[in-house]
């Protein structure tokens, strides 16, 4: 029985659990998964989210909108965190800027 032990623990590898590798090929797997990552879905969000921001900051009046619920209309007034909308005649809305999600007749739309 007790050879059977001692070959066994003979073929377990080295004693203590001591680990001969590299760390750094270890990690190597985490890190090629994060630069995927990074480059397939935060890169790209992080461009839309600007571009979306630059197109807000850019709002004028006389600009055809859309809004994030689907409402059409044109720019009547800008004032800090909102913006006049008139969606029909005699018909004025107040919306957040942050709800514009398209101008319409943009470059966005021509493309």
């Amino acid at each position: 029985m007790l050879d059977i032990i001692g070959t066994a623990h003979a073929m377990g590898g080295q004693p203590g659990g001591e680990s001969g590798g590299n760390p750094i090929l270890g990690m190597l797997p985490f890190i090629m998964m994060f630069a995927v990552l990074y480059f397939l879905i935060l890169r790209p969000q992080i461009k839309k989210q600007k571009a979306q921001q630059k197109m807000v900051d850019e709002l004028k009046k006389g600009d055809d909108i859309i809004t994030s619920g689907g409402i059409h209309g044109t720019i009547l007034n800008l004032k800090d965190d909102t913006i006049v909308v008139r969606i029909a005649d005699g018909v004025k809305v107040d919306v957040s800027r942050s709800a514009v999600s398209r101008v319409k007749g943009g470059e966005e739309e021509k493309a």
